[in-house]
């Protein structure tokens, strides 16, 4: 089966995370800079068949789009160019980076691995993921 893969995206560094090849399993797979992710991507699908992208979609508290929805917007048009076959997907990010601090707080790594961003953006993809998987599909 193929996999899906989901992205925090952020304009420094897009986390990534994939299903597993049955779709049960979410696992954090890579940080990126975003000017690097469409070679990643084809390189990626060289040995991997996706069946779907989940972007997390930024909002405020009170739901409307937050300061950096323009350019998850914008990284979802890069995607839909150069993947035009493969859906999108939108997941509310909200407290994703948040739950990915805690989780990292409460795994017992050192303090320098603790403030790695790359982690942390990696499990925020960990946790779109997740949530995306958790809804019930058609």
């Amino acid at each position: 089966m193929p996999r899906i893969l989901a992205f925090d995206y952020g304009t420094k560094r897009i986390g990534i995370a994939v299903t597993d090849p049955l779709q049960i399993i979410a696992t954090g797979l890579d940080t990126i800079h975003p000017k690097d992710i469409i070679e990643y991507l084809k390189k990626y699908f060289l040995t991997e068949q996706v069946e779907a992208f989940v972007i997390g979609d930024p909002k405020q508290m009170d739901g409307s789009p937050s300061d950096s929805a323009q350019h998850v917007k914008g990284f979802s048009k890069i995607l839909r160019r150069n993947f035009p076959d493969i859906p999108q997907f939108w997941i509310d990010e909200r407290f994703t980076s948040k739950l990915a601090h805690q989780a990292i707080m409460q795994s017992g790594l050192k303090k320098q691995d603790r403030q790695n961003k790359d982690r942390v953006d990696t499990i925020a993809a960990t946790i779109i993921l997740q949530y995306f998987m958790e809804q019930p599909r058609l």
